[in-house]
């Protein structure tokens, strides 16, 4: 049975969302759609490649209208959506952290940060920066949240999930922070 593009990255993410990033292999890919694992690579080059596009889809999954005007909540408004995207698919931070790292993908929120900072005034050597310190955080706090709730929710480990809920007042030091280079 031949399958289109859209419906292998459509069940890729499925499969990552109902089974994690461990369980999503071109193999198990192919079983799940009833062809051979080679098929899947008339669509997607590499594994590589396939998780490039469903790293963008989670993002893609998550996008919002902007509504903020102020720099400082622009920023916040991108971070964000990239936090919730994220959280929105299981070990979604994982695959999408992986695909920006590898140079692979996920560049849309990196470009509208730098493309904010630099609205803001910021030299581009600053907003590149900042964009990717910005980008670190979220990653970070998303992973760490994400990882902390799904080993709490296994019953593997037992921790306290309170300090999860932070990410604003961390976001807000950082945008503090740049409100004073900017200055």
């Amino acid at each position: 049975m031949a399958h289109r593009r859209r419906d292998v990255l459509d069940h890729a993410v499925a499969l990552l969302d109902n089974h994690g990033l461990a369980a999503l292999t071109m193999r198990r890919l192919g079983s799940e759609l009833g062809v051979q694992p080679s098929a899947i690579y008339h669509h997607f080059a590499s594994k590589q490649a396939l998780l490039a596009a469903v790293a963008d889809e989670v993002l893609a999954r998550g996008a919002r209208p902007r509504t903020a005007v102020a720099w400082d909540d622009r920023l916040r408004e991108v971070c964000t959506e990239l936090r919730l995207a994220m959280l929105a698919c299981t070990d979604g931070a994982d695959v999408v952290a992986t695909v920006w790292a590898f140079g692979l993908g996920a560049a849309g929120p990196v470009t509208e940060l730098e493309k904010v900072l630099t609205d803001a005034g910021a030299s581009e050597e600053l907003a590149a920066v900042a964009a990717r310190t910005l980008l670190h955080y979220v990653f970070g706090h998303a992973f760490e949240e994400q990882t902390a709730r799904q080993a709490v929710g296994l019953g593997a480990v037992e921790r306290s999930l309170e300090s999860l809920p932070d990410f604003d007042l961390g976001l807000d030091l950082v945008v503090d922070g740049l409100r004073s280079r900017l200055a």
